[in-house]
């Protein structure tokens, strides 16, 4: 039987050639591959196994080298570069602002739906809670800054809840909400008067004639603002020109005689404070300061008269009592000059 005809039995390679023997072999399995590509010769059998091994190494020769480096002897292909970083775009950052100030006066809250705080806050007031009327006008402001009867409100309830600092905040902000008017600074600068911050009160005072100046309120303020400050001539000066704006304006004339009477000016004091007492008859203060002018002229009887008339007003009167035994001493001893001692004056009035 002929090579070609002759079948072989198939068998199966079970073992694996060292690196040499492969090397040494390699010519002989590139030689029967030409050669079985070039001619009709029938292969051996014995070469098949050879020239299958021929014919798995070409394929592998053929093949892109291996890139895994996880044994010595492999040639790593080399990984793409990554592309270089593009420099982003400066932008221009603008530096942060501060956050506003929280508003002293408004108190913040949230609701679902609009409410009417400034109306709770008036029938509160009417019922005659003033801290939950101030407490509800406050949310009314949180809601609407720029509410200028809320403001007035707040300012009122303030005052009478004990915050004058919240008070002059609120009138500070209303007179700046109606720079034409000049009600909201009277009112500041009353009262910062109340509390002895007189150079303060002067400051307003100033404004407010500027932005009022036929106003008689004004002038009264600004004069008890220089007489807390002891400037005698320049509240007497304000005093007489809210008189002169405001004839019958009896606490002017009143705090006019008061002013006389610090500076030792005792007949204008009198008669001034005579006219207050007409317009004032009510007043128990306006009575103890006439009382004084007339003893100061030595009218012991009209000062007597005068001082009866402030205690009967005001029985706690402590300054008309303690004037008023004091000339009745001095009657009952009939004597002809007055007991010396000091001598009380009222203090200026304040509406």
């Amino acid at each position: 039987m002929s090579p070609r005809t002759r079948k072989a039995p198939r068998r199966t390679l079970g073992f694996t050639l060292p690196p040499a023997m492969k090397k040494a072999l390699l010519p002989s399995c590139l030689a029967a591959l030409g050669l079985a590509a070039w001619s009709d010769v029938p292969i051996p059998a014995t070469w098949r196994p050879w020239l299958a091994l021929a014919e798995q190494h070409a394929r592998t020769a053929s093949q892109p080298a291996p890139t895994s480096d996880t044994g010595p002897g492999f040639t790593t292909a080399p990984l793409p570069l990554p592309p270089a970083p593009t420099e982003a775009p400066r932008q221009s950052v603008e530096p942060a602002t501060a956050p506003a100030p929280e508003d002293a006066l408004a108190l913040s809250h949230e609701h679902t739906r609009r409410v009417d705080h400034l109306g709770r806050a008036r029938a509160l007031k009417e019922l005659g809670d003033v801290s939950g009327a101030l407490t509800e006008v406050r949310r009314a402001l949180h809601d609407d800054p720029a509410d200028t009867d809320a403001l007035g409100m707040a300012a009122r309830l303030a005052r009478l809840q004990g915050q004058p600092e919240t008070a002059l905040l609120a009138w500070s902000r209303l007179g700046n909400l109606v720079p034409e008017e000049a009600g909201a600074l009277i009112q500041q600068a009353r009262l910062l008067v109340s509390l002895g911050r007189h150079a303060e009160a002067v400051r307003v005072g100033e404004e407010a004639v500027l932005r009022a100046p036929e106003d008689a309120e004004v002038y009264q303020v600004l004069g008890r603002a220089h007489l807390g400050s002891g400037d005698l001539s320049a509240a007497i000066l304000r005093f007489q020109q809210a008189v002169h704006l405001a004839p019958e304006h009896g606490y002017a004339l009143n705090n006019l005689g008061f002013a006389y009477l610090r500076a030792g000016q005792d007949s204008k004091a009198a008669e001034v404070l005579a006219q207050a007492a007409q317009l004032l008859p009510h007043v128990a203060y306006v009575h103890n300061n006439l009382g004084v002018a007339w003893e100061r002229l030595g009218r012991k009887e009209e000062a007597r008269a005068a001082y009866a008339t402030a205690t009967q007003l005001s029985p706690r009167y402590v300054q008309a009592r303690v004037n008023a035994d004091r000339m009745n001493r001095i009657a009952q001893a009939d004597l002809s000059l007055p007991e010396p001692g000091p001598r009380e004056v009222g203090l200026p009035s304040s509406p």
